[in-house]
Formats: structure tokens, sequence, C-alpha cells
């Protein structure tokens, strides 16, 4: 195993810093497009179920890091508010895939929407137009970040 440079003073505060703001501003995005009637998880799949044409159980379960008997738990409540819908794939008539309804896209659009209006308004009412370009200039930094 080889050794890793030291870290500087800064890289473990920036590190800490940036960990703790994403945690909170996610938890804070999220809570402004709250759905009263949708758990957390059935938000988080009626997402990632958008934009594609279907999806079985056992893949949503994974991407979603739950057992599949959760994730069917989850469809059905879903399905029972008029959100998903199963039908067979197309491929192999054994599989079940599960897409989002019409009702189920406006939903997650309008949370989108929400999300977005939320985050904005919040940046216009709490911050200067300095501040504001700061942020920018962060993104930027904190984009790099993601790329190999």
């Amino acid at each position: 195993m080889s050794e890793s440079p030291r870290l500087s003073p800064s890289a473990v505060q920036a590190s800490r810093e940036v960990r703790a703001i994403i945690s909170r501003l996610r938890r804070r995005i999220l809570n402004a497009a709250e759905d009263e009637d949708l758990t957390l998880g059935q938000a988080s799949v009626l997402a990632r179920l958008s934009g594609r044409q279907g999806v079985t159980a056992s893949e949503l379960a994974a991407a979603e890091g739950v057992r599949h008997q959760s994730m069917t738990t989850t469809i059905g409540a879903l399905t029972a508010l008029g959100l998903v819908e199963r039908h067979p794939d197309p491929e192999d008539g054994r599989r079940l895939l599960i897409a989002l309804t019409g009702e189920g896209q406006r939903r997650v659009d309008e949370g989108r929407q929400a999300r977005h209006e939320w985050l904005a308004g919040e940046l216009q009412q709490r911050c200067t137009e300095e501040e504001r370009q700061a942020v920018i200039t962060a993104m930027a930094v904190l984009e790099r970040l993601t790329h190999d």
C-alpha cells in the first residue's frame, strides 16, 4: 500500500465543510418539494424512472441500494397512487417493467421545478450578486472534482 501525501490543513477543512454543506443543502432542497403522500424512497424511485421506458424491480432495488422485497413494496404503493405502472417486457414476457404514468411524470416535473424555484429564490433573497458569482465560481471548482 502506497503512502498518501500529507494533506494540507486547508484541504482537510475544505473537505469537511463541502461535505457538511452539501448534505444540509441536499436535505433542504429535497424538503422544498416534499410531497406529503410520498416517502423519500418513493420520490427517489419516481425520479429514477423519469425519462426511462421501463425498469425491472430488481434494477430499481440495486440502484436504490435496497432489497428486492422492499422495492416491491415501494412499487406497490406507487402503483396504488397511480404514479407507476407495470407492463410486460417486450423482450422477455416473463419480466415486468416499471414505468411512470403521466401523473407520475407530472409529479416528478413539479418536484424538480419546486426545488429549482426554492434554491433560486434563496440565492436571490439571501445573497448579493457578488456572492452568487462566488457560488458560480466555486461550483466550477467543485465540478472539476467530478471528472477523472
